[in-house]
């Protein structure tokens, strides 16, 4: 309650003054002042691909070395061509690299704890020093006018082969999965070519590195926590906004004007979405077939949202709820507020399950067990987040398969992740004459380095109110 109150007080200029020194705090930000202002809250895109630049740098150095031990993966093979990226390469290149170049080949090579991780681009830049480049026989160290020669064709494997040759790794990793899309990037023609490339001898070495791919996308860093969650304060004061008599006129404005006003906010602030927001409504005596699919609020409605934002290349996932006055009332009836409380309930039993080593099935099983322990009448489907929305990592269900997600659900936690708690109890409502009201809801949490959860901001604890 004190956390909303706090929100209802500050506009959002106000909730993100503070951006400037929490960015600045890390090492990697020293360097930048970020140009806070109404209309851009996260500075210039030039700063914020400067602190990008720097968290990409950082993740290769803090996380790349320990997995790939974790795994056994001598060297790790990462071949692409221009717009069929591997859903890695986003983990791996700079912001201002928009795609691959005609055929781009990332070479990871551990050379053992005291010289660590060789990073090789083949056919791309060096991502602003990250990489070493080359082109024919010899290592660029620059690159030269954003470019590193004309090496697309077979020259790319011949060199490949050389280089592979030189290091002489026992075990070749490379992105196959029948189970995750983030770990089954080498296309089926790649693969092909880099089989004919390396010859028979080689070829043998190669392995499928599901879990390296996975969890090196998934690994998070402190200073990202700290941007995360000023873009947490920023989607709450959103919803703030949204769901108050400012946005919402009962009997007016319908659902559909909610949802266009927020997209037209996010552009209005220069910040995009990952997918189209919803809004809905639940109502007294009514289905949501009666209530129909773009509906006029009115006064006594349950509404929910579903909404997110795009920053620094981060994804953010949300689902909040709120009630609509009716004439006379000051607070929603104490049947709503116990329904949320009981997903907030829910929400605790997640928590209590969440901890590294522990796959997505397990931490399904023990959070539904609980559940009906306490009678309360739920669905889960958590999942990870971060550089994409529905993020690399173990699934806590879906809607659809409460029983368990086989694969996706097998992969397990470690620590530095993040996730979106998302999950729904429904209620019935003794001032809805016992008509069942489905709280669903969605905040974002990290698994810390300590392998304990906590909430970036917060999550949804009282009905937003709609006067």
């Amino acid at each position: 309650r004190l956390l909303m109150r706090r929100l209802r007080l500050s506009a959002v200029v106000a909730l993100l003054g503070t951006v400037v020194a929490l960015l600045a705090a890390p090492p990697a930000a020293d360097a930048q002042t970020l140009t806070v202002t109404a209309g851009r809250p996260f500075g210039t895109l030039r700063e914020q691909a400067a602190i990008q630049q720097q968290w990409l740098e950082q993740r290769l150095e803090r996380f790349l070395p320990d997995l790939m031990r974790k795994h056994g993966v001598d060297l790790w093979v990462i071949s692409m061509r221009e717009y069929n990226e591997d859903p890695v390469f986003s983990a791996i290149v700079s912001p201002t690299t928009f795609a691959a170049r005609r055929r781009s080949i990332y070479i990871f090579h551990d050379r053992g704890p005291e010289l660590g991780v060789e990073k090789l681009a083949l056919g791309g830049t060096s991502q602003g020093g990250v990489y070493t480049a080359f082109r024919s026989n010899r290592p660029v160290e620059a690159d030269v006018g954003g470019r590193t020669g004309e090496l697309w064709g077979d020259q790319q494997w011949d060199l490949l082969r050389e280089l592979i040759e030189d290091r002489n790794p026992r075990v070749i990793g490379i992105n196959v999965s029948e189970i995750t899309a983030f770990a089954d990037g080498l296309t089926a023609g790649e693969h092909q070519a880099m089989l004919r490339a390396l010859g028979p001898e080689l070829a043998t070495r190669l392995r499928p590195v599901e879990d390296l791919a996975v969890e090196f996308i998934a690994a998070r860093l402190p200073e990202e926590d700290v941007v995360y969650e000023r873009m947490q304060r920023l989607v709450w004061s959103m919803i703030e906004e949204m769901f108050s008599e400012r946005t919402i006129t009962p009997g007016v404005t319908r659902t559909s004007d909610l949802v266009w006003w927020w997209r037209q906010r996010l552009n209005d602030l220069g910040l995009q979405t990952w997918f189209q927001p919803s809004i809905s409504v639940q109502r007294r005596g009514m289905t949501g077939d009666e209530i129909g699919a773009d509906p006029i609020i009115q006064r006594g409605d349950v509404l929910h949202c579903d909404v997110g934002i795009v920053a620094f290349g981060l994804t953010t996932d949300t689902q909040h709820n709120a009630y609509v006055l009716l004439p006379g009332e000051t607070a929603p009836p104490a049947g709503l507020q116990r329904a949320l409380s009981r997903s907030n309930r829910f929400q605790d039993i997640l928590f209590e399950e969440v901890r590294p080593g522990r796959t997505g099935n397990e931490i399904l099983h023990a959070t539904l067990a609980t559940m009906r322990a306490e009678g309360l009448n739920g669905t889960m489907y958590s999942h990870p987040i971060g550089l994409h929305g529905h993020g690399a990592g173990p699934l806590i269900g879906r809607w659809d398969a409460q029983e368990g997600v086989p694969g996706r659900g097998d992969h397990q936690v470690i620590p530095n992740m993040w996730f979106s708690s998302e999950l729904q109890v429904t209620t019935p409502v003794a001032e809805w004459n016992g008509q069942p009201v489905r709280m669903a809801q969605e905040e974002d949490f990290v698994v810390g380095p300590d392998g304990r959860p906590r909430w970036f901001l917060g999550r949804q604890a009282r009905l937003w109110v709609v006067k």
